[in-house]
């Protein structure tokens, strides 16, 4: 299951895209699938047609986690 997260790069805009499995403390490189900006848009420096990027994990600061709406759904606080 794909898991949606922001990756912010030393220097550069965050960029969102879905990761097939987090990074395990050993890994060297990161693989984002479907890079676009956070409002969605295509990156300027990076081709229309790329699908999949891959990053050093040195030139990351830190990956967000995105939760989804049906998870959101499932674990929430309860009023009575």
């Amino acid at each position: 299951m794909a898991v949606t997260v922001i990756i912010h790069i030393q220097n550069s805009e965050p960029i969102v895209g879905e990761m097939d499995d987090l990074p395990n403390p050993t890994d060297n490189l990161v693989i984002l699938n479907h890079p676009r900006t956070i409002d969605g848009k295509d990156i300027r420096n990076i081709s229309e047609e790329t699908a999949t990027i891959i990053w050093p994990i040195d030139k990351i600061m830190f990956i967000e986690i995105q939760t989804s709406k049906e998870e959101e759904e499932i674990i929430g606080f309860v009023r009575e």
